[in-house]
């Protein structure tokens, strides 16, 4: 875990997990403010409806760029599909806005999952996974903390989950060359299965 490339791979998903944590309270504060109360399962729904989509549509493209380059890409777009929020949108085109950066949600874990088994040494992985889950959930619970203390600013809660995302996306490019290491490994083929056959849990 002392590769410094996996430290800011980690640090980077916790500005995701900030985006989507702080997205969950302006969804109750969008509810609160247009008075209707369904706004607070339909917009979450609506981005978790993007990231499945989002899903589907990667798993069926063969790629021919770099995971470290799609890892940048998706977090771009990731991004990018929060900034309309900040136009304080009406409950349907918030609904719609929201679903953009749930389709790039997927292509960036999809690409630090398989960054972080590249860059992880034999026999560590599961602890590397633990650490990119953790990563997401502490900065998951970072963004709803600071959007709940903010709950009373409507601009301010639409602003956060770009904010989050920016913090993300600043740290893929400065990790950049570092984490083309794994794009080394993976046109290499590594895998992790031994020699005499089994995997061996670490």
């Amino acid at each position: 875990m002392a590769s410094p490339g996996l430290l800011l791979l980690f640090a980077s998903l916790a500005g995701i997990g900030f985006a989507i944590g702080a997205m969950n309270v302006w969804a109750i504060t969008m509810a609160k403010h247009h008075e209707q109360e369904l706004l607070s399962g339909i917009l979450p729904a609506a981005f978790s409806t993007g990231s499945f989509l989002g899903g589907l549509l990667y798993g069926r493209r063969r790629w021919r760029s770099t995971t470290t380059d799609r890892l940048i890409g998706g977090g771009t777009f990731f991004l990018a599909g929060w900034l309309p929020l900040v136009a304080l949108p009406g409950p349907y085109a918030a609904t719609a806005a929201v679903a953009v950066p749930g389709v790039f949600l997927t292509v960036v874990v999809a690409c630090a999952y398989v960054t972080t088994d590249a860059l992880t040494p034999a026999g560590r992985t599961s602890e590397a996974y633990a650490w990119l889950i953790l990563s997401i959930g502490a900065g998951q619970s970072m963004g709803t903390a600071l959007a709940g203390r903010l709950s009373e600013q409507p601009l301010a809660t639409a602003a956060l989950p770009a904010a989050g995302a920016a913090f993300a996306l600043v740290v893929l490019l400065a990790a950049r060359r570092r984490l083309g290491a794994a794009d080394c490994q993976v046109r290499r083929g590594r895998h992790r299965r031994p020699p005499g056959g089994r995997h061996k849990t670490p």
